[in-house]
């Protein structure tokens, strides 16, 4: 009975100890982040602070119920993080997911949370669930065969308006030749029938958002690395149908050629880029404005994150841009509208995807502090 006692209370004591180291890290990349926003430079009346803390926050997923977002992440848990008082910080984060395989992709669509591995899509049922509860005994794949390569594995999904799931699927490589579904943005039906290339040629999206003007996907893509500081750009795509290629690995970023494939003949009709992002800004997450906060000229432009180059001399990115687009709903220009994650030439975050809240606020993740910041417009 000593020994039981003895043991019981070293485990209470060593739970106890875990708890406190988890909770300290916590609230160590919350102040950490906290102390480098004064470093963010926004627009007059624009405000940023930190919402939550998620370790290793990528890709964002706003609930049925507004008052849940639920977060992908690079390494094996997926997150809900509630917010309830309307007070511009979460209430609580929960790790609902564990033991996944690079789970960076989730979506909400009629009552499922979906998940996208590295090899494969899940959906759980939402309604009704506490976010404490259990979810992993409920969870349905869906889809078993992305390829199960680390190389550009981490997937990023997106529902369209005509009900149908998108699915980003990189190259495993720097620069190869595609197989099988490789290099593409496949898409299925909610249950994960009817799986079909939506399009080619596509080296490493990781962000793709539906224009709420004329339903168009568009999104980015990570260009050829080892070519030099400031070739090819990043690129900023339209899809308006499907069947189209997008250059991969014949052109990279326009029309800039890689030398091994310069003498290969490309696809007929190549879509190139609607916007040339600077070489090796790593664009990522998409969100299309539709809100009420921000100036009136904001609406319908699209923010994206630039995650930051790594095989760079003189490291660029580390920001969020706006995508101006024109009466037409066709982009035109872009425009930096975060900036101050990189520092000279060290980096103390990295933006990932970025969300537009029910009340017109702008979410955007961080993998690096893992932290997820609130950007709102106070007009002062």
């Amino acid at each position: 009975e000593i020994k039981l006692m003895t043991l019981t209370t070293l485990i209470r004591l060593l739970l106890g100890i875990g708890m406190s180291l988890t909770v300290a890290s916590v609230l160590a990349a919350k102040n950490s982040a906290e102390q480098h926003l004064k470093q963010i430079t926004l627009p007059p009346g624009f405000v940023i602070g930190v919402f939550a803390e998620v370790p290793g926050a990528r890709s964002m997923a706003l609930g049925e119920s507004s008052n849940t977002v639920f977060v992908g992440t690079m390494g094996r848990d997926v997150y809900a993080v509630v917010h309830e008082n309307n007070d511009g910080q979460s209430d609580k984060v929960v790790k609902i997911l564990r033991d996944l395989k690079v789970p960076n992709g989730v979506a909400v669509h009629q009552g499922y949370l979906y998940v996208a591995e590295q090899n494969q899509i899940a959906r759980y049922p939402i309604r009704g669930r506490d976010p404490d509860r259990s979810w992993e005994r409920d969870g349905e794949v869906i889809f078993r065969d992305l390829p199960d390569k680390s190389h550009h594995g981490w997937r990023y999904i997106a529902f369209g308006p005509d009900n149908k799931l998108y699915v980003t699927v990189g190259i495993p490589c720097n620069i190869c030749d595609p197989r099988g579904i490789e290099a593409t943005i496949i898409r299925m039906d909610p249950d994960g029938k009817n799986v079909e290339v939506f399009a080619r040629g596509i080296r490493n999206s990781v962000g793709l958002a539906f224009s709420p003007k004329s339903s168009v996907l568009y999104f980015t893509d990570n260009n050829t690395d080892l070519m030099g500081d400031d070739i090819p750009p990043c690129e900023f795509n339209a899809a308006p149908k499907s069947g189209l290629h997008f250059g991969f690995p014949y052109f990279a970023g326009g029309s800039i050629r890689h030398e091994d494939w310069a003498n290969k003949a490309p696809p007929v009709n190549v879509q190139m880029p609607r916007i040339g992002f600077q070489a090796h800004v790593a664009p990522l997450g998409i969100a299309f404005y539709t809100g009420d906060m921000f100036p009136k000229e904001y609406r319908f432009d699209a923010f994206v994150a630039q995650h930051g180059s790594w095989n760079r001399s003189i490291p660029v990115g580390y920001r969020i841009v706006r995508v101006k687009f024109d009466r037409d709903g066709e982009p035109v220009s872009d425009e930096v509208f975060a900036d101050g994650w990189l520092q000279g030439s060290k980096a103390w975050g990295r933006p990932v995807d970025v969300l537009q809240m029910p009340d017109g606020a702008l979410l955007v993740s961080d993998d690096h502090q893992g932290v997820i910041y609130r950007i709102t417009y106070t007009g002062r």
